[in-house]
């Protein structure tokens, strides 16, 4: 039994932190399919007075699944987009654009439910759903002509960010036309994912993490529970000119280089003609 469990932690220990919040929401799903009582506590209320009562929900819904195709769909997902988004950026970046996803989903969903009572109908949010949403439409804002292979067809990421947003905001429409079979709420909280995703993008674009506050925060949450290490005394020099996990210089550089890369690809198809005057412009400037 102990080499049992030795292996399992082993194997826990070898996934990226994308990989383990997959873990904990398997763990979570079979959790509620023995206990379902106690997993419903983690579920955000609509109504914002039974919300104030279990504030932990803003986060903890989204580890919280009850059908299998749901959770099946959100996972699988998770898992290409950690495949790309590790690839580029730090863990903590791919860990703060999932939370804070998560965070936006819950906001947008609790503002309209209360603003609009008579539109919406109560109900609770489950589902990680947001939280993908922000990873995706991040890829997608972030490297919007990069192309995804579809069976034979290549889509560039930024296509299939909008027929995704698209489908949502049917879906809202839907559910307020029919509240039964429709799902509002988690297109709302879809919606909202994907809001924070796309500003995170834009705003790293141009050299600022806006995740870097809510990082801070949970360094201080997780320290709290740590035992207090006895270090050697040492000179730290912190360079707080980082950007996503690279210093300002390396980030600038691997934004730079990404956009030639675009141009380039762009005229190896359309060729030279097909460029904009800000693209030739760029390119030109790059060459020097």
């Amino acid at each position: 039994m102990t080499s049992l469990s030795q292996d399992i932690k082993n194997k826990l220990q070898r996934l990226n932190v994308l990989e383990k919040i997959i873990a904990i929401n398997l763990a979570v799903f079979l959790l509620g399919a023995i206990f379902k009582s106690v997993v419903s506590w983690f579920e955000l209320p609509s109504n914002f007075n039974t919300f104030i009562l279990q504030p932990w929900s803003v986060v903890t819904y989204a580890f919280v699944h009850y059908d299998f195709m749901h959770i099946l769909f959100n996972m699988l997902w998770l898992y290409v987009i950690a495949q790309w988004i590790l690839n580029l950026f730090n863990p903590k970046m791919a860990l703060n654009i999932y939370f804070l996803g998560a965070i936006s989903g819950a906001m947008l969903y609790l503002l309209l439910y209360n603003l609009f009572p008579d539109v919406f109908v109560n109900s609770r949010l489950v589902g990680a759903s947001a939280s993908v949403r922000a990873l995706l439409i991040f890829l997608c804002a972030y490297i919007p002509n990069k192309e995804f292979r579809f069976f034979t067809v290549n889509i560039k990421l930024w296509y299939i960010g909008l027929v995704i947003v698209v489908l949502d905001v049917l879906g809202v429409i839907s559910g307020i036309k029919d509240p039964i079979l429709g799902n509002s709420g988690g297109n709302i909280a879809h919606l909202g994912g994907a809001l924070l995703g796309y500003f995170y993008a834009k705003q790293l674009t141009k050299g600022t993490d806006i995740g870097k506050g809510f990082e801070r925060f949970m360094d201080t949450v997780v320290s709290l529970f740590k035992s207090p290490k006895r270090k050697p005394l040492k000179t730290v020099h912190k360079n707080k000119s980082k950007v996503g996990g690279f210093t300002k210089g390396d980030f600038n550089a691997f934004n730079k280089q990404k956009q030639i890369d675009i141009i380039l690809d762009k005229i190896s198809k359309s060729g030279y003609d097909s460029l904009t005057a800000e693209e030739k412009e760029f390119l030109f400037r790059a060459g020097k």
